[in-house]
């Protein structure tokens, strides 16, 4: 899920500061790259940035499983359900808040449509339930589960009809580093490991690149982001093998016997599954009415986001390994064919884009329509404004550590979690 190693210059930029949440965070990696700057807005609240003996700012890299020391703990009260008055944008500041803490590696959250409980992933193996007491197992399925570096329990998705079936699927690594999506059954309180139900079964080369991201689209069908296969440079060859499953965005029924392949796949060369080609590592995807956005992790210098139409851009290729986000990687690239991203950034800022979602809630009505994203190693969060091709700034470098995803809670509110185990709420400052 993570970029390769590389080295983080300091970011010599004033950016707003809307987080005082600090933490020790191990130097990670980056080019040199002059970095896009994002729109900004006067400082708000102070806080501090861990650095190094050099001054340099200091970021996170694939941090190691940790033990836990003691169970999950619910920090925080839902959001207020009334949406505020409305103020200038430029006025406008977002604090992370606490929600849950104690995770081994909280790599995602979530939640069924209008359902006000969190379901955390655990890249350990563990989904976890927050319900307003202290969060409880959901699944467990840890002895299923490679877990360390990009391997283990890596996405979850429930779909429309979850509250009438129980039913909800997986995306982990199994044992032999191979990537497993699953459906589970459970009883809306917790889920029977017994219950599991193979949909595909998706060999990895490599350990690293696995993707992980899924999710139900509009049109009630199952994504699937894969990454590549691993390594670097697109090793196995798998970015432009309409063949492969790897390097892909997939798209089944998954009421079928394993699944069922959707009548309007763009099929043809392309394996039958496959919606879209050209991808590295797909870390978080999200929907907005037509519009599928795509975030892809870059190699040596470039973070790419993209935004296709599902009506309209079935087949697509996003040009991985011709190009890394705008740029030529490849000799003598050409771009004939492929689809750009709408918005890439320089290691310069970060080492690994960490996908987010178009906002769509109530508690923040200014900012319905903004794309949000992060990066992993940077640790802050921007937004891009419907329209726009430059991010406003909300959260500072460093502001979350090992910045892992972005989430939305059944109401539509925005969530992001950290691999150094916690999970907080993007609301507006007091």
């Amino acid at each position: 899920m993570y970029a390769d190693p590389v080295s983080f210059p300091t970011v010599n930029r004033k950016i707003v500061i809307l987080a005082t949440l600090t933490a020790a965070l191990t130097s990670a990696g980056c080019g040199n790259d002059q970095p896009a700057t994002p729109t900004t807005r006067p400082p708000a609240i102070s806080t501090t940035v861990a650095t190094d003996a050099s001054g340099a700012t200091t970021v996170p890299t694939n941090n190691p499983p940790r033990e836990s020391t003691a169970a999950p703990t619910t920090l925080a009260a839902p959001t207020p359900t009334s949406p505020p008055d409305t103020i200038p944008i430029e006025d406008l500041r977002l604090v992370a808040t606490p929600v849950a803490d104690g995770f081994e590696q909280a790599v995602f959250v979530t939640a069924p449509v209008g359902d006000d409980r969190l379901f955390v992933v655990d890249q350990s193996g563990i989904v976890w339930l927050v319900a307003g007491g202290d969060p409880q197992v959901f699944l467990d399925i840890r002895e299923r589960v490679r877990f360390g570096g990009e391997q283990g329990l890596l996405g979850l998705a429930f779909p429309p009809d979850f509250e009438g079936t129980g039913l909800f699927y997986v995306n982990y690594t199994d044992n032999g580093g191979d990537t497993q999506v699953a459906e589970f059954r459970s009883d809306g309180l917790t889920a029977d490991p017994a219950s599991e139900r193979t949909l595909l079964e998706v060999d990895q080369p490599a350990s690293n690149h696995n993707g992980g991201m899924l999710a139900f689209g509009p049109d009630g069908l199952l994504w699937i982001g894969m990454g590549d296969g691993g390594s670097r440079d697109d090793r196995f060859g798998n970015g432009q093998n309409p063949a492969s499953l790897l390097g892909t965005m997939l798209r089944i029924d998954p009421a079928g016997d394993p699944y069922d392949i959707p009548d309007d796949n763009p099929g043809g060369e392309l394996a039958p599954e496959i919606w879209a080609t050209g991808l590295r590592n797909p870390w978080r995807f999200g929907f907005d009415g037509n519009d599928l956005w795509i975030a892809d992790v870059g190699q040596n210098s470039r973070e790419e986001i993209n935004r296709v139409d599902m009506t309209a851009d079935a087949g697509a290729n996003f040009g991985w390994p011709l190009f890394e986000g705008a740029s030529c990687y490849l000799s003598n690239c050409d771009d004939s064919g492929l689809t750009a991203p709408v918005f890439d950034y320089s290691h310069g800022e970060g080492c690994s884009v960490t996908g987010g979602y178009v906002y769509r809630g109530e508690a923040i009505p200014e900012l319905d329509g903004h794309y949000f994203f992060g990066d992993f190693c940077g640790g802050w969060v921007r937004s891009l404004a419907p329209g726009e091709t430059e991010p406003l700034a909300w959260l500072e470098p460093g502001a979350i550590a090992g910045l892992s995803s972005f989430g939305v809670d059944g109401r539509g509110e925005l969530y992001v979690t950290s691999t150094q185990g916690g999970v907080f709420r993007l609301e507006r400052a007091p």
